[in-house]
């Protein structure tokens, strides 16, 4: 088995570019947040010491971002409970206004499907945080999706407590940075937002989305509240909050 090299992309400007065509593993209707859509592709130019790839014989395996922010300040006593949108918001407004930040949020970990369960997500995570401490910064913070959650009527405060026999989290990806040293703080309980026109949510799903209520969408983490009468169905997303002291 050949060897994976994992650089930040500071070190690797060639692969930027190509970051966008990447392999995604999001349900389609994840790829709709509009803050995602306007925001995240700036990430890898504007903190490529904070981006990360996994290289096996040349060929990019893995790649994963963070961002710096300013916290706690005034207005940001707290994790937000709108937090993957809030942090790179954050994150965003903080670089636009040369603010200087003092930790940092990681965003996205993406593994090519052929590379899981070969111990690389747990690489990575650790790639992360000696980069983000590389920067100065003493925490990075994650707002972790678990997409270990298959039940979308469990709520999520309900899930993050179940735990194996060993006391880690059931959820692979929280088990991932437990096991990295990180610490669950609390549920981000409207951390992404996807809303539009039923028509919409129809062309990325293939369910009828006919009746006001909630549906139960493939890869929806909770349900899906849907209005007939609004002609509009909106998905909030909960994530959870995990702190790594650095």
């Amino acid at each position: 088995m050949t060897e994976i090299v994992i650089t930040t992309l500071a070190e690797r400007p060639d692969v930027v570019p190509y970051l966008g065509d990447f392999w995604n593993s999001w349900p389609e209707f994840m790829k709709e947040d509009l803050v995602a859509d306007a925001l995240l592709g700036a990430v890898p130019k504007e903190f490529p010491d904070q981006c990360l790839i996994a290289t096996e014989d040349g060929e990019v395996v893995a790649h994963a971002r963070s961002i710096p922010f300013a916290f706690p300040i005034e207005g940001r006593p707290e994790l937000p409970a709108r937090g993957w949108d809030q942090v790179l918001q954050w994150g965003s407004e903080d670089h636009r206004l040369g603010r200087a930040t003092n930790v940092s949020s990681a965003l996205e970990i993406m593994i090519k499907p052929t590379h899981r369960a070969r111990g690389l997500s747990h690489r990575m995570v650790g790639a992360m945080r000696d980069a983000v401490k590389a920067k100065g910064h003493s925490t990075l913070y994650a707002p972790v999706r678990p997409n270990g959650k298959t039940a979308a009527a469990l709520p999520m405060a309900q899930y993050v407590e179940q735990v194996r026999e060993d006391g880690l989290p059931v959820d692979p990806w929280l088990r991932v940075h437990v096991r990295a040293g990180g610490k669950i703080v609390k549920v981000a309980p409207t951390s992404m937002t996807v809303s539009a026109s039923l028509a919409e949510w129809r062309e990325w799903t293939g369910l009828p989305f006919d009746r006001t209520g909630d549906v139960i969408v493939p890869g929806a983490l909770v349900p899906v509240h849907c209005s007939v009468e609004h002609d509009s169905a909106v998905y909030l997303e909960p994530n959870v909050w995990v702190q790594h002291d650095l």
